[in-house]
């Protein structure tokens, strides 16, 4: 907030401030160089840490929702690991990335409020979203903007919004598709890594043994309704649906975003999404770059493998 540093009254922070010294510490703590607040930091989080005792972390780790075990069965979500990996396409490069990002991708590329990602006190934070970190690698592969990039990876990410069900988990593993390149000419990129992602998931969800599938694609900028329905006309094995109210991704995709639903007992289940991003252009400053995402729930698949057992959850872990 401009000028008193979010101090707001009786809120939680405005408490915290008034115990400290007032609405300017906030940004006098915001203005310091960053190797100067990761010293900071790092002797606070030490002292903290030196007053601990084993009662202490045994009681954080059972009630905290970031560091219990995963719900899913480890067989299942291994099998569900080695299916999606083994249909990608042999041209995408399956890279492993770090279980971190820079402080603020998830806010500066994706819009995401940065109380909703873990941060890190050495200006870093946990990863939220596998394709966000698949952009970051496109983008320093694209700097000579010759050859296009097509990358995949496997990666346990972490939210910290707190989502309802028993299919939602503070931390779970996504398979992330990214691939980038240059703009050439009547939407050629578009048409054809659109068919390309979109097939790579409908093969990648039934090499766990789902068969029922739905792909809900938005049409965001009426020149892309060519790439839609030549899309259709490809993938003849897959339902297909338009969905022009779609608002969730309105924010950061351009021209054309989907979904992917697996369609089990009469019911659809979200377990992908993906669309054309601006996140390139601007990290590279050319406007002629272009990007496509898709992001798979391998959580998710997993507990629809046939016969898949519903987990139960840890028994302090909030769903």
């Amino acid at each position: 907030m401009p000028g008193g540093g979010g101090g707001g009254g009786d809120s939680a922070l405005g408490r915290v401030l008034r115990r400290v010294g007032g609405d300017g510490v906030l940004d006098r703590l915001a203005r310091l160089p960053g190797a100067d607040l990761t010293t900071l930091l790092l002797a606070l989080m030490r002292r903290r840490a030196g007053r601990l005792g084993a009662p202490e972390v045994l009681r954080r780790y059972r009630e905290d929702r970031f560091v219990t075990p995963a719900s899913v069965p480890h067989g299942r979500l291994r099998t569900a690991e080695q299916a999606v990996l083994s249909a990608l396409p042999a041209e995408f490069e399956v890279v492993t990335l770090a279980p971190v990002v820079p402080l603020g991708t998830h806010t500066v590329l994706g819009d995401v409020d940065q109380n909703n990602v873990l941060s890190t006190v050495r200006g870093t934070e946990v990863a939220a979203d596998t394709t966000a970190g698949l952009a970051l690698e496109a983008a320093v592969r694209r700097v000579d903007r010759r050859a296009e990039v097509r990358l995949a990876a496997l990666q346990r990410v972490l939210r910290a919004q707190r989502f309802d069900g028993p299919v939602s988990f503070a931390h779970f593993s996504l398979l992330g598709l990214a691939s980038a390149g240059r703009d050439t000419g009547n939407l050629g990129f578009e048409r054809r890594h659109l068919a390309e992602h979109l097939r790579a998931g409908v093969d990648a969800v039934r090499a766990c043994g789902i068969e029922g599938l739905q792909i809900r694609v938005t049409v965001l900028d009426p020149r892309f309704q060519a790439v839609a329905d030549e899309v259709r006309d490809t993938l003849h094995d897959v339902e297909l649906v338009d969905d022009p109210h779609r608002e969730a991704g309105r924010q950061y995709y351009s021209g054309l975003c989907f979904k992917l639903f697996a369609v089990t007992c009469g019911q659809r289940l979200d377990i992908g999404d993906g669309g054309f991003l601006c996140w390139t252009q601007a990290m590279l400053a050319d406007r002629k770059e272009r990007l496509l995402t898709t992001g798979l729930s391998v959580e998710r698949l997993a507990l629809l493998v046939p016969q898949a057992p519903v987990p139960t959850a840890h028994p302090a872990a909030a769903p």
